[in-house]
């Protein structure tokens, strides 16, 4: 129980930073937050070891906010079909912003592991290349060129307007 309550006071800002850049909101942020360190003690005998805890975490976290946004998403649905929806441009800016947004999650998603991870800990957890190299064990060098790379492919998909 010892081991648990410092894995929380050591890595609840991480995965609170790293939920805050996701979903731009205190309230979802901190709910989640609760939620990830919840869900790592119900799954705690399934953590191998082969990536580090507070990477382990932060792909909770994600899966939890994924879900929450597809709960959303099924509510959003329900909702259009019940009620005529008045057609506002920023309605319609909004959700162009969100579908982007959701798109370039989606072809993250389709990179590789080592460029997800360091993406996200770039752009999520707000971490320099030198403590992303020290998280997943690699060097500063290798966590810039793995960004930069991941970057590119990334704007290539945007670019062609296709998936990776």
């Amino acid at each position: 129980m010892q081991e648990i309550e410092k894995i929380y006071k050591e890595y609840y800002s991480v995965v609170y930073k790293y939920l805050m850049c996701l979903t731009q909101n205190v309230d979802i942020a901190e709910e989640l937050t609760q939620e990830t360190f919840y869900k790592m003690i119900r799954k705690i005998d399934t953590y191998s070891g082969n990536a580090k805890i507070s990477v382990w975490l932060c792909e909770i976290a994600k899966n939890i906010w994924f879900d929450e946004l597809r709960k959303k998403k099924r509510r959003i649905r329900v909702i259009e079909e019940d009620v005529d929806m008045p057609s506002e441009e920023n309605i319609e800016e909004n959700y162009l912003v969100k579908e982007e947004v959701s798109e370039t999650f989606q072809n993250i998603e389709t990179l590789d592991e080592d460029t997800k991870r360091v993406i996200y800990l770039r752009l999520n957890s707000e971490l320099s290349f030198k403590e992303i190299g020290k998280v997943l064990g690699k060097s500063e060098t290798w966590s810039r060129v793995t960004f930069y790379r991941g970057k590119q492919k990334l704007k290539e998909c945007d670019e062609n307007g296709k998936e990776m």
